[in-house]
């Protein structure tokens, strides 16, 4: 919609326009002419002569008129504008992914709005209807659920980084259970038999993959699960802290703590630290992700890294495939870990 201007207007010799925003069907009848042939003629379609077409746009720039992207008449048009939906902004793990979502999408003539959720799913649905009123062209998710928008939209949807109940979303992501698993075997290679792990929100799919990769190491090397070595966090420094100074407040023996991200690592690091006790030689940390800071943390993080702007590139370029064809139905794609080794980890204390 736009809004009318208040200046006199001239062209057609029909009454005075009205003073609220047109709608499409006003502007044509302004213009004497149809509405499919307004709608071609703003869109560069076939079908509109170039005197009509200079017409219609001239009088659209005089008038004041945008047009609106809800109608279906206009639901083949690009914004060239996608929208990227995290759950925190704080959370430097989302920084990297991002950047490689924008440096696909630059190249391909479209820009990334930032849909900052705040693990707040009102807002989580505004974006969705950015897509459904025609004001995005798709969406490149990294929250744990899809948000369902009302009637028989279709919406072009790229899952990046999490894994999704709904298995028909393309999806691009790494394997959280097998790296578990790894980031579990080294500590107990190190010597460590009495292992803590910390969680993340339960109600996030990538936490539960990794604390099955944890109790699948356990099992193969035939350790004792303990229910009392299992903490949660929310994936921040503050939750990581806080759950480790409960641990340590307990008579549970631990030598090491499996963290399911860096952030709530580091706060683990943090709270070992202040309990007086030394990381790696009393206890050993190892996080997930990679996140910069790990690296200059004190001491350094060892920690399963993701190829975070890859699995940001690699969204992009999928969701880039979906719009150019609807139809598709692309694989999932499943990214590379590694296991970054660096201070925070040694052989238990004897």
């Amino acid at each position: 919609m736009a809004r009318a201007k208040s200046t006199n207007r001239r062209g057609s010799g029909r009454s005075d326009p009205p003073t609220r925003p047109y709608n499409i069907r006003e502007f044509a009848d302004l213009l004497g002419t149809s509405v499919a042939t307004v709608s071609r003629a703003l869109r560069d379609a076939e079908g509109v002569g170039p005197a009509m077409r200079k017409r219609v746009r001239e009088a659209a720039e005089r008038l004041g008129y945008i047009p609106s992207v809800q109608p279906s008449i206009l639901r083949t048009a690009r914004t060239h504008v996608v929208v990227a939906l995290i759950g925190d902004i704080a959370n430097p793990f989302f920084s990297e992914v991002i950047r490689g979502i924008d440096a696909v999408a630059r190249v391909n003539g479209y820009s990334v709005l930032l849909g900052d959720t705040q693990n707040d799913q009102t807002r989580e649905a505004d974006y969705w209807r950015l897509v459904s009123r025609k004001q995005a062209d798709g969406i490149i998710t990294m929250l744990p659920r899809l948000h369902p928008v009302g009637g028989s939209v279709r919406i072009p949807v790229v899952n990046a980084g999490e894994r999704l109940k709904d298995g028909s979303v393309p999806s691009v992501f790494v394997n959280n259970a097998a790296a578990g698993t790894i980031a579990t075997n080294y500590l107990i290679e190190l010597g460590h038999r009495e292992i803590a792990f910390l969680s993340g929100p339960s109600d996030i799919p990538v936490c539960a993959e990794r604390h099955s990769g944890y109790v699948r190491s356990l099992r193969m090397a035939t350790l004792p699960r303990n229910p009392r070595l299992l903490i949660s966090g929310d994936f921040s420094v503050e939750s990581g802290i806080r759950a480790v100074r409960a641990l340590l407040a307990t008579d549970v023996k631990f030598t090491a703590i499996f963290c399911a991200n860096d952030e709530m690592a580091i706060g683990a690091i943090l709270a070992i630290k202040q309990s007086g006790r030394r990381v790696p030689h009393d206890i050993s940390v190892i996080g997930f992700d990679d996140i910069q800071f790990a690296r200059y943390n004190e001491p350094a993080l060892t920690t399963i890294a993701q190829p975070k702007m890859q699995l940001g590139s690699e969204a992009m370029t999928l969701l880039l495939r979906i719009l150019k064809n609807p139809e598709e139905a692309p694989k999932p794609i499943v990214l590379p870990t590694e296991l970054i080794v660096r201070a925070s980890t040694a052989a238990p204390p004897r």
